[in-house]
């Protein structure tokens, strides 16, 4: 049976959930980047070794792009080839991971949906990929795992 997933993602973590049936499990994945440098507007300035400023922050810049780029790919490879895919959550992250998705061979036409979101619990994540699939709910009190 195809599979279905659901991402959940910011700059920080992705919590990716896969649909097979009616099983449902989750994985985190932590992208280990720090916050995002802020720089001063500040022109370079001379030093005893040179000028510097502005090429520090392209470096900067640079390097972060580096790392949110590694962390898109293992997103990528974590989740395959997937029969759907929907991508949520808040910020760029999710428009940054489709544009990664679109750049994979036959990937972005899997893509079903982009959809905005706020912080949400892993529960929650789990719950609107369930709604948004069509995956049951187990019965309230029967203690059944789906």
């Amino acid at each position: 049976m195809r599979r279905k997933v659901g991402i959940w993602i910011d700059h920080q973590k992705a919590v990716i959930v896969f649909a097979s049936g009616d099983r449902v499990t989750t994985t985190t994945l932590e992208s280990k980047i720090g916050p995002h440098a802020a720089y001063s507007d500040r022109a370079e300035y001379p030093t005893a070794d040179g000028t510097r400023g502005a090429k520090g922050e392209r470096n900067s810049e640079a390097h972060y792009g580096q790392l949110l780029d590694r962390y898109y790919d293992d997103v990528v490879r974590l989740v395959a080839r997937p029969e759907a895919l929907l991508i949520f959550g808040p910020g760029e992250a999710k428009l940054q991971l489709k544009e990664r998705f679109c750049r994979s061979r036959g990937l972005c036409d899997r893509i079903v949906g982009v959809h905005p979101t706020d912080a949400l619990t892993d529960p929650q994540i789990v719950a609107r990929v369930k709604e948004h699939f069509g995956i049951p709910h187990p019965a309230a009190g029967t203690g059944a795992s789906r």
